[in-house]
């Protein structure tokens, strides 16, 4: 990706179809936008043009404003008046912030999974790793994003707490963004999956310490992996 091409030569990211988002015509827009953004279809900083977003989608101007609000909302973008309106630049003080969040939350429930876990859950967690290992081998980076984010969702799932998977991805939406840089690096999705494999061996042992200790070592990657690219990429990270 070339972000020193200029803005005026990019033409519009290719955005899913609407069908593919539930809800409400505003909340299918949303899930279109929200997606290309944290894919990094629209790359941090680039202008969002609302004429250009309702000829792709098909829909008037209404929906893509509501949409932009909400994303707004959530700080994915910056409104900016006289100005425009742009995808968020990455900032590592969100990220870290959510990286704390998302690992307190996680480590409780990996501890909590362990000495609970049923064989069956173990199952669709194999299950899960094996479908990884496929995507690494077809080199299908977003398949194995997606697989990825399946396995935590299990786990979570498994506590038997209904929305803490729900708040988890809340907290992790800054991060989920970031983690785009990362995972095409050479190396990084094969690391990726030895931590998971780490983590389904020690629920398979019912250990939950070294459930925990896994867990927290898996996630502690990310940061340790961002932290250089404030100063590698600076064109993608807020200033501060």
């Amino acid at each position: 990706m070339n972000d020193s091409a200029p803005q005026e030569a990019r033409q519009t990211p290719v955005l899913q179809s609407l069908e593919a988002f539930p809800g409400s015509l505003a909340q299918k827009v949303y899930g279109a936008l929200k997606q290309a953004i944290l894919s990094l279809a629209y790359r941090p900083g680039e202008i969002l043009r609302k004429p250009e977003i309702c000829e792709a989608l098909g829909v008037s101007r209404s929906p893509v404003s509501e949409a932009v609000a909400r994303l707004a909302a959530e700080a994915l973008v910056d409104i900016v008046p006289q100005a425009g309106t742009f995808v968020a630049r990455f900032s590592m003080e969100e990220i870290r912030e959510g990286a704390f969040l998302r690992e307190a939350l996680e480590l409780a429930a990996v501890e909590r999974v362990a000495a609970t876990i049923t064989e069956d859950q173990l199952i669709l967690l194999r299950r899960n790793l094996r479908v990884q290992e496929a995507l690494i081998a077809d080199g299908d980076i977003s398949g194995f994003y997606k697989m990825d984010a399946e396995m935590h969702e299990l786990i979570l799932g498994f506590t038997g707490f209904r929305r803490l998977a729900a708040i988890a991805e809340t907290s992790w939406v800054h991060v989920n963004r970031a983690r785009q840089l990362i995972l095409p690096e050479p190396g990084r999705v094969q690391a990726t999956l030895s931590e998971h494999q780490a983590i389904v061996a020690a629920l398979e042992a019912r250990d939950p310490v070294q459930a925990r200790e896994a867990t927290r070592q898996h996630l502690g990657q990310l940061i340790k992996i961002l932290e250089p690219l404030v100063l590698e990429r600076p064109e993608l990270f807020a200033p501060g």
